[in-house]
């Protein structure tokens, strides 16, 4: 779909959320402004989303998806399948690792 793994993940958040400031998307995605910024500034140059300042507080920006950016939703929609399918394990074992990692993930940032 011409994302890269970062960028796709920003997108997955904007599908499930449009209309993020960018601090709140950073907090989703664990990401600082310093990472989070270039990817927000490469998927604008490809046209899938823009970044405007706050109406209320021009501190912050929000993020929102551009019409380019809201189809790209549904060819993305079936990439979890082809991963479940390339990765040759059931489901449970998926789901399984993901609370594997989602414990680890907390564990390493102290909660």
């Amino acid at each position: 779909i011409g994302l890269t793994y970062p960028q796709y993940l920003v997108m997955l958040v904007l599908w499930e959320q449009d209309g993020l400031t960018v601090s709140a998307l950073g907090e989703r995605l664990f990401l600082d402004s310093g990472t989070l910024t270039p990817l927000l500034k490469r998927l604008e140059g490809a046209g899938l989303l823009s970044r405007l300042r706050d109406v209320q507080d021009e501190r912050r920006v929000r993020i929102t998806l551009t019409p380019a950016g809201r189809a790209l939703r549904d060819t993305a929609e079936r990439i979890p399948a082809c991963v479940l399918q390339q990765s040759q394990c059931s489901l449970p074992e998926l789901l399984a690792l993901t609370e594997q990692l989602k414990t680890l993930r907390g564990h390493l940032s102290g909660g």
